[in-house]
């Protein structure tokens, strides 16, 4: 997105409610259901629907900041979302369909840009409000601790893995904490909103568990042009139990 149009974006804001945290989770079901996840499968025809947060917009500051939060949540992510149901709507091969589902059978080309783009923007977003978390970072706990022990030897080295992976992506895109066939982590990144779920387009595939979005909406009102800051903070309120919890499901 060109800056300009981006910083005119921050003026909605002001205009919008503030979506009350609740819930943490995305699907294609209703809000109201408490088994709502990413992995739920529903009827034919039923929407994916933007996530209520687990805390508020403001939580996560000083690290990242509350207007932040809100624009990218309630009108980046909106957008993903609303997007990828129109793009689906009448669709045979993706209406009824997880987004894991939806994400592994996207082919590269015009035919399914907008599927891609939008469900890559839908469930991005669902995994990165999954594990922040205020007073959170640190080292990692649990599971997640002993496999990046394993694969990286410690968390020194996962970490500026990630780091470097996040601040050579050219543009926009996201890095990636994964989980590949083997049960081994591996780190990896990806342009704009392509992830590795993604079979044919990315080079290496698994199961996110950390995702770092480096587009300019997640950090240029606080950060501007200094995304190593960002990156800095981001790892400040990353949450280890959401962590762990997409370990064990992968």
């Amino acid at each position: 997105m060109e800056k300009r149009t981006f910083l005119k974006l921050t003026g909605l804001v002001a205009t919008g409610a503030v979506v009350a945290p609740t819930l943490s989770f995305c699907s294609n079901t209703s809000s109201s259901d408490s088994e709502s996840n990413m992995s739920k499968t529903t009827a034919l025809g039923a929407e994916f629907t933007l996530p209520t947060l687990s805390y508020g917009y403001a939580d996560l500051e000083p690290h990242i900041d509350a207007m932040t939060m809100e624009l990218h949540h309630s009108k980046h992510h909106a957008g993903y979302t609303k997007n990828l149901n129109a793009g689906i709507l009448g669709n045979s091969r993706f209406e009824g369909k997880t987004i894991e589902q939806i994400l592994g059978e996207v082919k590269p080309g015009a035919e399914d840009a907008t599927v891609r783009n939008n469900g890559g923007g839908y469930y991005n977003h669902c995994l990165y409000w999954e594990i922040l978390a205020p007073q959170a970072g640190g080292n990692p706990t649990g599971a997640v601790a002993d496999s990046i022990n394993k694969s990286f030897g410690n968390w020194e080295a996962c970490r500026e893995a990630l780091t470097n992976a996040a601040g050579t992506v050219f543009g926009s895109g996201w890095a990636w904490l994964c989980v590949d066939s083997n049960k081994s982590l591996f780190v990896t990144s990806t342009a704009n909103q392509d992830n590795p779920l993604m079979t044919g387009i990315v080079e290496n595939k698994g199961i996110p568990i950390v995702g770092i979005d480096v587009w300019e909406h997640a950090y240029y009102l606080k950060n501007q042009n200094r995304r190593a800051d960002y990156l800095k903070s981001f790892f400040d309120v990353l949450n280890w139990e959401g962590v762990n919890k997409r370990l064990l499901s992968a």
